[in-house]
């Protein structure tokens, strides 16, 4: 890289002493405008990550979150909600949301609270709840051009996002707010959107059918309640429906048949989170990749081998060794496809 820019810059220094540029120099002005940008496709695959990678970083603006995401040399990702929607404008909350998780955690555990942390929980939920009014309403009116913006601040510098994933799709959220969602995915240039599994019929039908209107495909994301036919009745009832597949997960809840069934999903599979953890009898630990049960080189190799349009998305969810960060673990998940894709 170093000595094809020495050799480019060379060559564009020289033009002004040339009347006529001899043809080969031509294409210069277009590998100069490419220069500098990622590229993780690999050999046909797409490698993609998510940016919720990137949680443990300092800073999570739309700015940073780009920064880390070329740092890390990747040139396509699903993107989570906040930095997208903060840049929009999105009103912040005044509340720790983090602290709402660590209680309801510690309470769905089974654990008991104390007095004081059973009042701190009920203030902060109905914070939380008054909160959600105010992202409603601010949703209800969001401008799409901002959105337009961080997509083209991202594709300018070389990164394309292919789904989007807002907290905006929950059973409490209204119809307004979820094509909301929608239509924000479209502006950033996403193909579709992602969320949880809601195991509730009704939403995916009520999602698949919105999609549908809206134009955007709906990816549903799997923990460990995975499946060989987790998917299937969302898949029948709309055609926007498909697979936000997780590999490491299926691979931790003890099943054999991953790649059955990509083979089988290819096609409803809009992208696939790839990292590697244990199966049971391993401990279903959340490991080093290439130290797991996943077969993630298995997989690459599938996709290269049938040309799989969906992304390998990494997502990094390993404990970040002492001395490393988020985006120089990415850049350890990109090479390690880099070498299964070779």
């Amino acid at each position: 890289m170093k000595n094809r820019r020495e050799f480019l810059q060379k060559s564009v220094l020289g033009i002004a002493g040339v009347l006529t540029a001899p043809a080969w120099l031509q294409g210069a002005p277009a590998l100069i405008k490419s220069l500098g940008k990622p590229n993780s496709l690999i050999n046909g695959v797409q490698i993609g990550c998510i940016t919720y990678s990137f949680r443990s970083m300092a800073d999570q603006s739309a700015e940073a979150t780009l920064k880390y995401v070329l740092d890390s040399g990747i040139s396509s990702i699903e993107l989570m909600g906040d930095p997208a929607e903060s840049f929009a404008g999105m009103p912040t909350p005044t509340f720790n949301r983090s602290r709402i998780f660590q209680l309801g955690g510690k309470q769905r555990r089974g654990e008991a609270l104390t007095e004081d942390e059973k009042k701190e929980l009920a203030d902060l939920q109905a914070q939380s709840t008054a909160f959600n009014k105010t992202v409603a309403d601010w949703r209800a009116n969001a401008d799409m051009k901002k959105f337009e913006q961080f997509g083209k601040m991202y594709k300018d510098a070389g990164v394309s996002i292919y789904a989007f994933k807002p907290n905006a799709f929950g059973t409490n959220n209204s119809d307004l707010e979820v094509s909301y969602g929608m239509r924000a995915a479209k502006a950033l240039g996403a193909s579709h959107v992602t969320l949880e599994h809601p195991s509730n019929d009704e939403q995916t039908m009520r999602l698949g059918k919105l999609g549908e209107k809206e134009r955007m495909a709906v990816g549903y994301h799997g923990h460990e309640q995975e499946t060989f036919t987790f998917w299937d009745t969302a898949l029948t009832q709309s055609t926007a429906n498909g697979l936000n597949l997780d590999a490491g997960h299926y691979i931790a809840a003890g099943h054999a048949d991953l790649i059955p069934l990509i083979e089988k999903q290819h096609s409803r599979i809009l992208s696939m989170h790839t990292k590697d953890r244990k199966t049971p009898a391993n401990g279903k630990g959340n490991v080093t990749w290439g130290t797991g049960d996943t077969p993630i080189g298995d997989v690459l190799q599938l996709m290269k081998k049938k040309k799989y349009a969906f992304p390998a998305t990494i997502e990094l969810e390993y404990q970040i060794p002492t001395g490393s960060n988020a985006v120089a673990e990415v850049q350890r998940c990109l090479e390690f496809c880099r070498e299964e894709l070779k």
